[in-house]
C-alpha cells in the first residue's frame, strides 16, 4: 500500500477543509457493488446518479468492488457488473479497485482502533448470542448484543482463549451518542447510538486469538473511502442505519466525513422493494428482454429524480441539470409501461443500419439462418419494415419469423382466411402470373389484375395473400413483406404450400 492509514486521515481531513471553506475542489464518488448476484437496477440506478453528480461537477467517478464476502463472491459476477456498467455508458475513471486485494489496510485500520481503545475482542459464543436475542425477544426488546465483553480482564481473555474461543472484533458505539447528519436528499437526519444493536462488528473470528479476522463492510468501507478521498457517498435509502455507524468510525480516525446523498428506493407495484420475485431485476436480463442501452439508462434516471425539461435525454444532457433538489424522497416505483415507451422511442429514431446492427444478435440467437454481409442490404430493408413497430428489439424474433423460415405454420385464422370462397382461384392466378423479377410496384399491379379478372374485392386478395406468405393476418406492410420474401425467393413456395389450406385443395 502506497500509504499508511494516518496520511490517509491527513488528506481526507485536509481535503473536508478545503470542501468547507469553498475552495474548488474535486469530486470524488464511488460506486461499491459486491459481487454475489449480478448487477442489480437498483445498483445500476444508484451507479447513474453517481455518475451524473461527479460529471455535473467535472469530478471523479470510481468504482469499488466490494468482493470481502469470499463465500458468495464470484468472478462471473464481477464480469456481469463491469459488462452491465459499460453497456449502459457509465465509464469509470478509476478503478475497479478490489478489497479483497487491500485486507492489510482494513487490518492496520482494525489494530489502530485496538490500539486507541476503541476497539476489544470479544469472546460470545453463538449460542450464547442466540440465548440472549431470546430473552430480549420474550421481554418484547429489540435484539441487541449487551456490550458483556467490552471491559474484559487480561485474565478473562486468557481464560476464554484457553477455551478455545475464536473472538470477533467490535467496535464500542456510545448508546448516549447522538449522530447527526446533513442529507443531501432528506436533511438533517438523527440516530441514537443505542438505537445501532450494541458495540458493532468490525472484523470476523479468526482461528489465532492475537490475530485480525476478515475485515467487515462499515469497516471496510470507510477506509476504502478515506483512501479514495471520496467528497460524497451517494447511495440508496437501506444504507441509512450503516452511516450512522460509519459516521462515528471516522470520528474514531479522527477523519472529516463525506458528505451523504441517500437516494429513494426502487419498489414495484404494490410499493414494495423491487426483488427478484417481481421477475427481471438485473441488467443483463433486461438487455436480453430487448431493451436499449441509451432507454434503460435514460429511464433509471427518472426513477427518483425529476428533471426540469422534458423526460427523454442522453446521460450527458442530465448531468448538465443533475443535483440533489430533485431527488424525491419517497420511493420510486417502476413502470414497465413507461420504460417499454421509453424504449420504443428511442428505437423509432434508429436507423435501419443501426437498427440491424443491434437486431443481428437477436435473429443469430434464435436461430436464423443468414449471412450478415452478402445479406446486409435485405437485412437493412427488414430493419426499416419492422423498426416503426418495435417496443422491445426481442420483438423482432417473432416479428420477422416468417421471413427467415423455409417453411412456416399458419395460425388458425389464416387457415380460415385460406378455406374462404375464391381465394384459391385468387391465388392460383397470382402464382400463374408471378414474374421471375417481382418489385413493390409490380405486385401492386399484380393484385390490381388478379381482382379486376376474379371479380372480387381487393381485400380478400389482400388478406388472402397476407395468409399465405406470412402465415397469419396481421403483421408488416404486406407489399413490403412480399418484397422481401421474393428476394429470397421463397414466395412461390409459399403461395403452392397455402393452396393446400384452400377449400378447393
Amino acid at each position: 500500500m502506497s500509504r499508511n492509514l494516518s496520511s490517509l486521515v491527513l488528506l481526507f481531513k485536509s481535503l473536508h477543509t478545503l470542501r468547507v471553506k469553498r475552495i474548488s475542489v474535486s469530486v470524488r464518488v464511488r460506486i461499491a457493488p459486491s459481487p454475489t448476484g449480478n448487477l442489480h437496477i437498483g445498483t445500476a440506478r444508484t451507479a447513474v446518479f453517481n455518475w451524473l453528480f461527479a460529471r455535473h461537477h467535472q469530478g471523479t467517478f470510481i468504482l469499488r468492488i466490494e468482493d470481502t464476502d469470499t463465500a458468495r463472491s464470484q468472478p462471473q459476477y464481477t464480469q456481469n457488473i463491469l459488462d452491465g456498467l459499460t453497456w449502459l455508458g457509465l465509464i469509470w475513471d478509476e478503478g475497479p479497485y478490489f478489497q479483497s486485494e487491500r485486507l492489510s489496510l482494513y487490518r492496520e485500520a482494525i489494530q489502530q482502533l485496538l490500539d486507541k481503545g476503541l476497539a476489544y475482542r470479544c469472546y460470545c459464543t453463538e449460542a450464547e448470542l442466540d440465548e440472549l436475542r431470546s430473552a430480549q425477544k420474550a421481554r418484547g426488546e429489540a435484539p441487541r448484543y449487551d456490550n458483556r465483553h467490552r471491559h474484559l480482564t487480561p485474565k478473562q481473555e486468557a481464560a476464554f482463549q484457553a477455551q478455545g474461543r475464536q473472538p470477533v472484533i467490535r467496535f464500542k458505539i456510545d448508546d448516549e451518542r447522538q449522530i447527526v447528519w446533513q442529507d443531501l436528499v432528506r436533511g438533517t437526519m438523527t440516530w441514537r447510538g443505542g438505537d445501532l444493536g450494541g458495540d458493532m462488528v468490525i472484523a470476523r473470528t479468526s482461528t489465532t486469538p492475537s490475530d485480525i479476522g476478515q475485515p467487515l463492510y462499515n469497516l471496510a468501507v470507510v477506509v476504502d473511502d478515506m483512501d479514495m478521498a471520496i467528497s460524497h457517498v451517494i447511495r440508496g435509502e437501506d444504507h441509512i442505519a450503516n452511516t450512522a455507524k460509519q459516521i462515528l468510525l471516522y470520528e474514531a480516525f479522527g477523519a472529516a466525513v463525506p458528505d451523504f446523498a441517500h437516494t429513494p428506493l426502487i419498489l414495484n407495484a404494490e410499493g414494495r422493494k423491487l426483488s427478484k420475485r417481481d421477475g427481471v431485476t438485473s441488467i443483463s436480463d433486461f438487455e436480453k428482454m430487448g431493451f436499449i442501452a441509451a432507454a434503460l439508462a435514460n429511464y433509471m434516471t427518472l426513477l427518483g429524480w425529476s428533471p426540469p425539461d422534458a423526460e427523454r435525454f442522453t446521460l450527458a444532457e442530465a448531468a448538465q441539470q443533475f443535483d440533489f433538489q430533485r431527488v424525491n424522497k419517497a420511493g420510486a416505483k417502476f413502470d414497465w409501461d413507461k420504460l417499454d415507451w421509453l424504449n420504443s422511442q428511442y428505437l423509432h429514431d434508429l436507423t435501419p443500419t443501426v437498427l440491424t446492427d443491434v437486431l443481428i444478435p437477436y435473429w443469430r440467437d434464435a436461430g436464423y439462418r443468414f449471412d450478415p454481409e452478402a445479406e446486409r442490404p435485405w437485412l437493412e430493408e427488414l430493419s426499416a419494415l419492422i423498426g416503426p413497430s418495435l417496443t422491445r428489439l426481442s420483438e423482432a424474433v417473432q416479428m420477422s419469423r416468417f421471413l427467415f423460415e423455409p417453411q412456416i405454420e399458419w395460425s388458425e385464422d389464416a387457415q380460415t382466411q385460406l378455406q374462404q370462397p375464391d381465394v384459391a382461384p385468387c391465388l392460383r392466378a397470382v402464382l400463374d402470373a408471378l414474374p421471375a423479377q417481382l418489385t413493390p410496384e409490380t405486385a401492386k399491379t399484380l393484385i390490381n389484375q388478379v381482382v379486376k379478372a376474379q371479380g372480387v374485392k381487393k381485400g380478400l386478395v389482400m388478406k388472402s395473400l397476407r395468409a399465405a406468405l406470412t402465415g397469419d393476418l396481421h403483421g408488416p406492410d404486406l407489399i413490403q413483406s412480399w418484397d422481401l420474401l421474393h428476394q429470397r425467393q421463397v414466395d412461390r413456395d409459399r403461395l403452392t404450400q397455402a393452396l393446400t389450406y384452400t377449400s378447393v385443395a
